[in-house]
């Protein structure tokens, strides 16, 4: 490996939950070997198109889609995308010539995969929930190493390819020591008052956010300081029931760069259950609240929340029920200084810190027999 530049193609996206785990694979290759060559291959008009950049890697667009479950006109250009994609796909990888393909999810993970195993490229791939999607589920007779972060996944895929690994993270949240004071200082909040961390993902959930919006009167006057992430879509009505209630306790924002920070300062989360979302709060140790989204491939959320709940290391609200539930759920948590104990300690036994490490160590493994 040591006489040629080693070449990785990394496929997925479509999400942050697919986006951000392959970009922390592929800057702890970059640690390993930094002399490698690293390709993106993702799905034209999606989000890796934007973000992958940004991180400072290449990235090439195919047309695919996914098949809508619903009778849509789109379903009519599904078979003609993807036949495109998979030639697209075909020459890509001749002419770039990867040691290892790396799977994430995402549309364009299937024709890249399909078209690794028939050039006989070792491929992994890296499966983020604790259901796994129809396409990794197919592929996954070809990969060489399948990297989960959920115990029980033999149900789905080959035993003896399955590498517990956990999800890669941002390496600020690994630890959180000595955060606390700055925290504070930043997001302008009190010592003495207890903090709830409300996060929707980057775009934001509309439940979460009218349950919260609903029961702010009743938080502020329980002295509970608020710091809420709304998502861009839903910060200007936001921002005006803040500003009507006027209380210096409720911090809103559309989006929240310093994570470690709020995860620092913060007592209780209220969160989405998405893949990254819950490895977050894992390494975090913080006791969580989740609201999985109903709007997702095979309610694959609420399995990954059932994951934690099964472990006593979070409590679940469903997303129907919030509005009746979600604020009181909260209370008794903020209040119930035992149960904040054991939920912490819980899901902090679950994190997974090394998990890009370990991934990127299978995936060099797997280049490393490819001749």
């Amino acid at each position: 490996m040591s006489e040629k530049t080693l070449k990785v193609i990394i496929s997925g996206g479509g999400t942050g939950g697919h986006i951000y785990p392959a970009i922390a694979i592929a800057n702890t290759i970059k640690e390993k070997h930094p002399n490698a060559e690293i390709l993106f291959v993702g799905a034209e008009g999606r989000m890796e198109m934007e973000k992958v950049p940004k991180a400072g890697y290449k990235i090439i667009g195919l047309p695919v889609t996914g098949l809508q479950r619903s009778l849509s006109p789109r379903n009519l250009s599904f078979p003609i995308r993807l036949a495109q994609s998979l030639f697209r796909a075909k020459k890509i990888i001749k002419d770039f010539r990867p040691d290892i393909v790396v799977g994430v999810g995402g549309y364009a993970s299937g024709p890249v995969l399909r078209m690794a195993a028939w050039a006989d490229v070792p491929i992994l791939i890296q499966e983020q929930n604790s259901f796994a999607g129809l396409a990794n589920r197919w592929l996954s007779k070809f990969a060489g190493r399948i990297c989960v972060a959920y115990e029980g996944m033999e149900k789905v895929f080959p035993a003896d390819k399955l590498v517990l690994t956990g999800n890669p993270v941002r390496k600020d949240i690994v630890s959180l020591e000595g955060k606390r004071e700055e925290a504070l200082k930043h997001f302008g909040l009190s010592a003495d008052k207890p903090v709830l961390l409300v996060l929707g993902g980057s775009l934001g959930a509309r439940t979460i956010n009218e349950s919260i919006g609903n029961g702010l009167q009743e938080l502020v006057d329980n002295g509970i300081q608020l710091l809420w992430q709304t998502g861009k879509g839903y910060y200007e009505d936001v921002r005006k029931q803040v500003d009507a209630l006027g209380s210096p306790l409720v911090k809103a924002s559309d989006f929240i760069y310093e994570m470690d920070l709020a995860y620092a300062v913060a007592d209780v989360v209220v969160s989405r259950a998405g893949a990254l979302s819950v490895s977050e709060l894992c390494l975090a140790g913080k006791p969580s609240i989740l609201v999985p989204s109903p709007n997702v491939t095979d309610d694959h959320q609420t399995k990954n929340a059932m994951a934690l709940v099964e472990k006593d290391a979070a409590w679940l609200v469903k997303d129907v029920e919030a509005g009746m539930h979600l604020i009181k759920e909260v209370l008794r948590l903020v209040q119930d200084t035992q149960s904040r104990t054991d939920l912490g300690k819980n899901i902090k036994a679950l994190a997974k810190p090394l998990a890009a490490e370990q991934i990127a160590d299978e995936a060099l493994a797997l280049a490393g027999q490819h001749t």
